[in-house]
């Protein structure tokens, strides 16, 4: 039915299950959004920079969730869905990649307006060392595991490509607000992955995954998570720095 598809019969009889997973996306965006406006936030005028960030970063994110999606690597259980569908995919899924980069990037704007992140030059360098490296060879041992390979080898990239070739000032501040969002990122992703539920509502191929899970989340998700906020910040702030 080519991009757009609205599935009908049973599948359109739904229950309040089937708006799970568009609710989980509202609610992650509503309070950041409602605080940009806030006069001592103001996020609202650094819109210009985040909208296309996330555009371009949704874009490549999402080619890789549609390749994924066909080959079975991961799907959506349409228990927890509408049903309506963009290229072959949940649109939750696509207000996903819209929704969590924003609350991301909006909690990146707040605590780096408020508190000094910035690390030392020297220790950004050893960080992103360590982690590309552990990344790297972990990526190839798992490289039959195609979640586990691609995720963990491309964010060592990415991390090289920052560091090492961009040489960008905000990597340690990142890395500072990773761990800060690591709290609503057990809650949101907790339950896309089943966490007080029956069921998940993303399912993942065990034959892709290395089947360690914190929770019910499996670990190649926290390494997916930072890539996309990495992938959104590296362009937002170089929109910012066009901008001033």
């Amino acid at each position: 039915m080519g991009a757009f598809q609205v599935f009908s019969g049973n599948q359109a009889k739904k229950s309040c299950m089937n708006y799970l997973y568009l609710l989980i996306d509202i609610f992650t965006v509503i309070v950041p959004f409602g605080f940009s406006f806030h006069p001592k936030i103001k996020f609202y005028t650094r819109w210009k920079a985040f909208f296309p960030a996330a555009f371009i970063t949704g874009v490549v994110f999402i080619i890789w969730d549609a390749i994924y999606t066909a080959k079975g690597i991961w799907g959506f259980n349409p228990r927890y869905i509408t049903g309506v569908y963009f290229f072959h995919l949940p649109v939750e899924e696509l207000m996903f990649f819209l929704c969590v980069p924003y609350a991301s990037v909006f909690t990146y704007h707040c605590l780096t307006s408020f508190y000094k992140l910035q690390w030392k030059r020297k220790n950004e360098t050893i960080c992103a060392l360590l982690l590309s490296s552990f990344l790297l060879i972990t990526g190839f041992i798992f490289y039959s595991r195609l979640y586990t390979s691609v995720t963990f080898i491309s964010l060592s990239m990415l991390i090289l490509l920052l560091n090492f070739v961009f040489k960008v000032h905000w990597f340690g501040k990142l890395l500072t607000v990773y761990a800060v969002l690591l709290i609503p990122f057990f809650i949101v992703n907790g339950l896309l992955t089943g966490s007080c539920l029956q069921q998940p509502i993303v399912w993942y191929n065990p034959l892709q995954i290395i089947g360690v899970r914190i929770f019910t989340i499996p670990i190649e998700d926290f390494f997916y998570g930072f890539e996309l906020i990495s992938l959104n910040i590296a362009f937002y702030e170089y929109l910012n720095t066009c901008s001033t």
